[in-house]
């Protein structure tokens, strides 16, 4: 399971992996029974018979967690077990019937109260014995507009807050959740006011909901009511964060509300403009992947992928987000932690590239760019072309040196797209398979890597395949408990077996319970030259997504090669496991972003679910996810074996 998002749930990362019960107990009499004999210098005697007292019926909640606090309004899902049953069990949460799987595991599905509390009654009866526990969820405050008034303000729905820099003029977006009706107006220190319109389009569903959800009804919202946003140009505002500051004024039916605008904005003189370099290791930690991500809005997906060194101009701040202007037309948002400045008058990133040059190697063909500077860059890739955007440059390019004529290459072309932006394209004669770009003083070096010779009768023969059992850190916990980590290495372990029998090369990157954070994953499959990376994970879902309609099987992809074999993946999967094909989708998760080679996260179950849940528990079930895995990345190399 992916974490998704700040609020998603954390479930503890400091769980062990536990033996089996039966052989614990075993270890542990033969133990105490030794120890006793010892100690009694005689032999041994047989234990004399003691009572074990049945377990009293319970019902536990693994979600939520006593420290979670739910972020839907409408309706979640409790999951737990019941406990020390003796026959059938009968359960109702609220009132509702509940079953309940043969180990004990449940999952409900309630509607929330309008409240900051959520109590459910949980009452279990199996034959004489009976159990009624009420449990309390929190829930996540919700805005009430006050009674008896005309006017009123969400003072929690202001978009945007806290600290802007931006260049004087820019304009910014705002929005605000306000009394329906009312005349909304921003008033500035300076006495002009920004008018504030009723926003008529429906609401915008929640990302769970557009992640998630199936049910395409559920995106037919009614239209907001009491959303109004406005645009205001940038310029200096509240900048010492008391005096000259922003307010909004709501007025309606004679009533008037007024609240101060947390927002503070100074402004960025492009004139002379802040010279910075990127460094993700600015702690000198030295485990970082020396890859700043740019996202093209704050905090969004990841769009540019910068190495340790770029050189780029700072044009704007959003609390811990910086704007780099990468060209006249672009701009990449990065974390400011990553952000160094230099020293004021240092000139921005800009020049000429010069002619470039091919070389050929055993496993690749290196394009090598002399840059007049480090500057922003981009790679994107087409079936059979990759093209390098060069960002705050112009070319020169005289010659674009061939070399050795080389088979993978068909052909390299530039062009001028923009005064400062210039692309190199290489057309390829095969699909791409992976890239991989890095820094050589001032020059840029693009490694394209050559498809590898795949047997169409045998093709997983010869083949190096790193298999990712996902987790921990995190992980989610199915309702009995069992933890997605050990369930993912159980289904590798399986996996490799299957594979290696087919005769590929198997290794994996953790085989026991000790975390590991995410970039050793994917740095240990470059480092291996790995033909296909496969991410195994147990699914579940976020706040406010029904998980009876919502559940089933998917894969996810990054990089334009590797949506094959997501397909093929999900193909098998499905066909394995007979649960409801979720399909695939192409996903920001950090184990599908490598370049060097086709990579996949796999999502075959839902821990979360009950049966799903055994089925994970269960060897059948681990085989059958196994044999998925193994048919899919099969199917993808046989296709690929296909091409001429």
């Amino acid at each position: 399971m992916p974490i998704y998002s700040a609020n998603w749930r954390v479930e503890r990362a400091d769980a062990t992996l536990v033996a089996p019960v039966r052989s614990v107990g075993v270890v542990l009499a033969s133990v105490v029974a030794g120890c006793a004999v010892a100690r009694a210098g005689l032999a041994p005697v047989p234990a004399a018979p003691t009572a074990v007292r049945p377990e009293s019926l319970r019902v536990t909640v693994v979600y939520p967690a006593p420290t979670d606090v739910l972020q839907s309004h409408d309706s979640a899902f409790l999951f737990g077990a019941v406990r020390g049953a003796r026959g059938p069990v009968a359960l109702g949460v609220n009132g509702q019937a509940v079953p309940v799987q043969p180990d004990g595991g449940w999952i409900a599905w309630v509607p929330l109260p309008d409240d900051s509390v959520a109590p459910f009654l949980l009452a279990a009866t199996a034959g004489p014995d009976s159990s009624r526990t009420i449990f309390t969820a929190r829930i996540a405050p919700r805005f009430h507009p006050p009674p008896g008034r005309a006017a009123w303000i969400d003072t929690t729905s202001y978009a945007p807050v806290g600290s802007l820099a931006l260049p004087a003029g820019e304009g910014i977006l705002l929005s605000v959740q306000a009394a329906p009706g009312a005349s909304v107006h921003l008033v500035l220190p300076w006495g002009s006011s920004v008018p504030l319109v009723p926003d008529t389009l429906p609401a915008e569903p929640a990302w769970g909901v557009r992640a998630f959800v199936a049910d395409t009804a559920a995106y037919r919202l009614p239209p907001g009511v009491g959303r109004y946003t406005g645009w205001l140009p940038a310029g200096a505002l509240c900048a010492d964060g008391r005096t000259a500051c922003a307010a909004l004024v709501v007025a309606a039916g004679g009533d008037t509300a007024t609240a101060r605008w947390p927002l503070t904005i100074t402004t960025v003189d492009m004139t002379f403009p802040q010279v910075v370099v990127l460094n993700d290791d600015t702690a000198h930690t030295g485990t970082t992947d020396s890859v700043t991500p740019g996202r093209a809005v704050p905090r969004g997906t990841y769009n540019w992928f910068f190495p340790t060194g770029t050189v780029a101009v700072e044009s704007g701040r959003w609390n811990d987000q910086v704007r780099l202007q990468l060209s006249r037309a672009a701009v990449a948002w990065v974390s400011a932690t990553d952000v160094v400045g230099l020293a004021p008058g240092t000139p921005p990133p800009r020049g000429a590239v010069g002619s470039v040059r091919l070389a050929s190697g055993p496993k690749s063909v290196t394009l090598r760019v002399p840059l007049p500077t480090r500057v922003p860059f981009q790679v994107t890739e087409r079936d059979r072309s990759v093209t390098l955007r060069l960002y705050g440059a112009a070319s020169d390019i005289n010659w674009m040196q061939y070399g050795r004529t080389d088979p993978l290459v068909t052909r390299m072309r530039y062009a001028q797209p923009a005064a400062d932006e210039v692309t190199i394209t290489l057309e390829l004669s095969r699909r791409v398979w992976g890239y991989r770009t890095r820094w050589d003083g001032r020059d840029l070096l693009l490694e394209i890597r050559r498809p590898p010779r795949i047997d169409p009768a045998r093709p997983l023969a010869g083949r190096t395949i790193v298999l990712d059992p996902g987790h921990p850190p995190l992980g989610a916990k199915g309702p009995t408990g069992l933890w997605e980590p050990v369930a993912t290495l159980a289904v590798a372990l399986k996996t490799r077996a299957l594979l290696e029998h087919a005769g590929a090369t198997v290794l994996l990157t953790r085989t026991d319970s000790t975390p590991l954070e995410l970039y050793p994953r994917t740095r240990f499959a470059e480092q291996h030259d790995a033909d296909v990376l496969v991410s195994i994970h147990a699914n579940a879902l976020p706040d406010g997504v029904n998980p009876f309609t919502n559940s089933g099987t998917s894969v996810y992809y990054f990089q334009p090669r590797s949506a094959l074999l997501a397909r093929e993946l999900d193909r098998a999967l499905v066909a394995e496991l007979g649960v409801r094909d979720l399909g695939m989708g192409r996903g920001d998760y950090a184990l599908v972003r490598p370049s060097w080679m086709p990579a996949a996260l796999t999502e075959g179950l839902f821990i979360m679910l009950p049966d799903q849940e055994a089925m994970l528990a269960s060897e059948e079930g681990q085989l059958r996810y196994a044999r998925g895995v193994v048919r899919g990345i099969e199917s993808f190399l046989r296709e690929r074996a296909r091409e001429p």
